[in-house]
């Protein structure tokens, strides 16, 4: 079973049991089928802005960012659940509603669509910028 925890730094109106069905049949559908977690912050510009400066060393403004266990608590191993932890996916609201709006497309899609970005990520598949 997949779990996918979301978590909101403020009250941000993004409809939650929408994100984690998707991301879990996301995950399912690219091969994950062992019990699994992956958490998921929706964040405002400034925790943004500070997570990009503590991982990236970067003032830049990500509307994604995403970590394997590895890369935001150090050296990983495997707890004794047995459950894969696959990482965590931080998405910046503001910009995703800016990028709604550019795309004319529904909030909560363009939120989902940089949460399964991220997602892409923790599974290993990155992209040439």
């Amino acid at each position: 079973m997949i779990k996918v925890f979301v978590t909101k730094q403020s009250n941000y109106p993004v409809k939650t049991p929408y994100i984690k069905k998707k991301l879990s049949d996301f995950l399912t559908r690219n091969g994950i089928v062992s019990d699994a977690e992956v958490s998921v912050a929706i964040v405002g510009e400034k925790r943004m802005h500070e997570i990009a400066w503590k991982y990236l060393k970067d003032k830049e403004l990500h509307n994604v960012l995403s970590f394997v266990p590895s890369e935001s608590k150090g050296n990983f191993v495997y707890p004794p659940d047995g459950k894969i932890h696959l990482g965590e996916i931080v998405v910046c609201y503001q910009e995703a509603v800016r990028e709604a709006q550019e795309e004319n497309v529904l909030i909560d899609e363009r939120v989902y669509e940089l949460v399964e970005h991220g997602a892409l990520h923790l599974l290993g598949v990155h992209h040439e910028e």
